[in-house]
């Protein structure tokens, strides 16, 4: 089933049910990671403003918008709950241009029925049947479990740094529109990893939040002698938790929910992977800041709020926040292995 048996371009705004479009034969297009991966993502924030998008609306939402007026798509799959609140006026100005719509909500309170009929509009809208997308799930799994030996490598063994987590783990939710190609990339890089030493650092953060809009972040970390060992939404993308059917594998999906189902998986992963502390990425100009009120309430562990706007490196406040934020998270440390 790779790519060149299959017809059609189909984006979306966030992590959709990816077996739907695979099983009715159709490239899928996560648009986050044609935005963040192109070589001109800040000048495509700048068209859409350009075209009259306020300065004060996130970055992200500028981005999809400018890179899908580019790309030749069949139609847009638009989250239009359980993700941006932007996404619903970001559909409609798309709509000007002639791209065709298709919206997809996730149900709040993780309604089990409201999402059932969401999925079940979803395939008949592209003509498949429940037993099709349960086959492409099963094949599907076969590579979000090597995605999870990637997850295990970075936090148990010590050999997998924390971009190449982020990078693997992210671009699950498309599988790169070609999951044959993907799986090979994902058996490549654990053959590559095998013989590797264990990373030489001892302060093991977690990542929350959104996936980074800065392209330096984690290099930045490493640098100073820290590294993520847990991607909160990135592991997300992956479909961690094995299901047997569709419906349960995205009521367990933790994204587009409240931010309390979130906060049980953090919770877990963070005393599993002996997490010391927590940076907390937040979007300029997004709902989701708000959140971080919460996730300083329930989570007992330093936490380092950044945020970030347009696709750049890391600034130099921000840097030196980051750098004040480990060497604090290192004397604690040390003060508690001390004797």
């Amino acid at each position: 089933m790779g790519t060149s048996a299959k017809v059609g371009r189909i984006g979306f705004t966030t992590t959709i049910p990816l077996e739907i479009l695979f099983a009715a034969r159709k490239i899928p297009i996560d648009l986050n990671n044609v935005f963040i991966t192109h070589p001109e993502k800040k000048a495509l924030v700048e068209e859409a403003e350009l075209e009259g998008f306020p300065r004060n609306i996130c970055g992200w939402i500028k981005g999809i918008y400018a890179v899908t007026t580019r790309l030749d798509l069949d139609e847009v799959i638009a989250v239009t709950q359980g993700d941006c609140s932007n996404t619903q006026a970001l559909m409609e100005t798309l709509q000007l241009k002639g791209v065709k719509i298709f919206p997809f909500s996730y149900p709040y309170d993780r309604d089990e029925e409201l999402l059932h009929l969401q999925i079940k509009k979803m395939m008949d809208h592209f003509g498949v049947t429940e037993a099709a997308t349960g086959r492409v799930k099963m094949r599907l799994d076969k590579t979000r479990e090597r995605l999870t030996l990637i997850d295990r490598l970075t936090w148990q063994a010590g050999t997998v740094s924390g971009f190449e987590n982020h990078y693997f783990l992210v671009n699950a939710s498309d599988m790169k529109g070609d999951f044959e190609a993907f799986e090979k990339e994902v058996e490549d890089f654990l053959k590559e990893v095998k013989g590797r030493d264990r990373f030489d650092t001892e302060i093991a953060l977690g990542y929350v939040g959104v996936p980074p809009i800065y392209d330096d972040l984690y290099s930045f970390i490493e640098a100073l002698g820290a590294r993520v060992v847990f991607n909160e939404t990135q592991r997300q993308f992956s479909m961690p938790y094995r299901t047997t059917t569709l419906l349960e594998q995205y009521l367990r999906y933790t994204y587009p929910y409240d931010i309390f189902s979130r906060l049980r998986d953090i919770r877990g992963e963070v005393q599993r992977r002996r997490i010391v502390g927590i940076i907390h990425y937040v979007q300029s100009f997004c709902f989701r800041q708000i959140e971080d009120l919460i996730l300083r309430y329930e989570i007992d562990l330093p936490i380092l709020t950044i945020e970030g706007d347009k696709p750049t490196s890391l600034d130099a406040r921000t840097k030196v926040r980051i750098e004040s934020f480990i060497e604090m998270v290192k004397g604690k440390q040390e003060g508690h292995d001390s004797p």
